[in-house]
């Protein structure tokens, strides 16, 4: 029988991801440059050595068995582990990673967290150089539990916005990064804002350095019989093995789930429900009278956010890049400038 160990290898595994991931050996066999029969060969050897079935071959795709799916799980997990030892060798020698991952929580500033990427990018590590690290960045964008679920499973180095209600498994570092204030907000022509504007206008003041009529709350907080009956527009958690987090929605309510914060402003703005913003989001619509606050007796919840990131013991550890970014968000302006800076519609024009 064949040694397990040499049957193992990368290679090995990344041919079991390729299979499963596209769900047929031929076009597993495309994406990897081979012949179908060479996977074939390739999938027979690896079942005897370890003597277990891999794929179930009764179905017309290649559906992974039990001990396919644990295969496929912990050697996914070892590649990503092989790619962590290589470049942690690569950033012992030059001091920058060769690749930084950051997720970004979706109600945080876009423009701020483009406005730090344009500064990394123009760092010269030689005097006198003329090109930027060596360390690519890839930015994506997560919500609520997506974020923290990134950076534990590995896909990324450093998660800003994450909330501090998750568990630290251990080698987590986790720093505040402020408060995000979120206000009930519906279009001037929704139903509820009618039923306010019937219980008495009041005026409406918000956090921050503008206290100004910009919206009519009600006398009286509505109640959650009264909220129940009107659609909800919600953000899809992005986790997808972490307990998906939900937040600000009553048992029997329509819900219309849209993929960013954005969509939802878009959603509410033309009436389609009703919800809560981020205050700074939310605080030029409502200025302009595109949007109208309302009080709920739930009450105008508050985000704890935290950026956090991955600690690796040793001397030079933390590679120059992370370092770099960790630095700007020991800034009190620019953690302000994640969570107030949203101009409009990608501009800074009023609305």
């Amino acid at each position: 029988m064949t040694d397990r160990r040499h049957v193992l290898t990368p290679d090995a595994l990344t041919m079991m991801d390729a299979i499963a991931r596209t769900g047929s050996f031929a076009a597993a066999a495309r994406e990897l440059g081979k012949v179908p029969s060479a996977l074939t060969y390739n999938v027979r050897q690896l079942e005897e050595a370890l003597d277990v079935l891999l794929f179930d071959r009764s179905s017309r795709q290649a559906q992974p068995t039990a001990a396919g799916l644990e295969l496929l799980h912990e050697g996914r997990r070892l590649l990503q582990e092989m790619e962590a030892v290589a470049n942690r060798v690569k950033r012992v020698a030059s001091g920058w990673e060769a690749t930084l991952s950051i997720s970004v929580e979706d109600i945080l500033s876009t423009t701020t967290v483009f406005d730090l990427v344009e500064a990394f990018c123009s760092l010269r590590p030689e005097p006198g150089g003329s090109h930027g690290p060596a360390t690519r960045l890839r930015l994506r964008s997560d919500v609520l539990a997506g974020t923290w679920e990134a950076l534990i499973s590995g896909q990324v180095d450093l998660a800003i916005g994450v909330a501090g209600e998750h568990p630290n498994p251990g080698g987590v570092e986790v720093r505040p990064l402020g408060e995000v204030p979120f206000v009930f907000c519906v279009a001037p022509g929704h139903a509820l804002a009618r039923i306010a504007s019937m219980e008495g206008p009041d005026v409406c003041s918000i956090r921050g350095s503008i206290r100004s009529s910009i919206g009519y709350t009600s006398a009286q907080p509505l109640e959650h019989d009264q909220l129940v009956a009107h659609r909800a527009v919600a953000v899809a958690d992005t986790a997808q093995k972490l307990q998906p987090l939900t937040r600000n929605l009553l048992p029997g309510q329509d819900v219309l789930t849209v993929p960013t914060m954005r969509a939802k402003l878009e959603a509410l703005l033309r009436g389609l429900g009703c919800g809560y913003l981020p205050e700074p989001l939310a605080r030029p619509w409502l200025a302009a009278g595109k949007l109208v606050r309302l009080q709920t007796v739930s009450g105008e919840p508050v985000a704890k956010l935290h950026y956090a990131w991955r600690a690796e013991r040793g001397p030079g550890s933390l590679g120059r890049a992370l370092q770099w970014w960790l630095t700007q968000l020991e800034s009190p302006h620019t953690r302000q400038a994640l969570i107030e800076r949203h101009p409009l519609d990608g501009t800074n024009a009023a609305p």
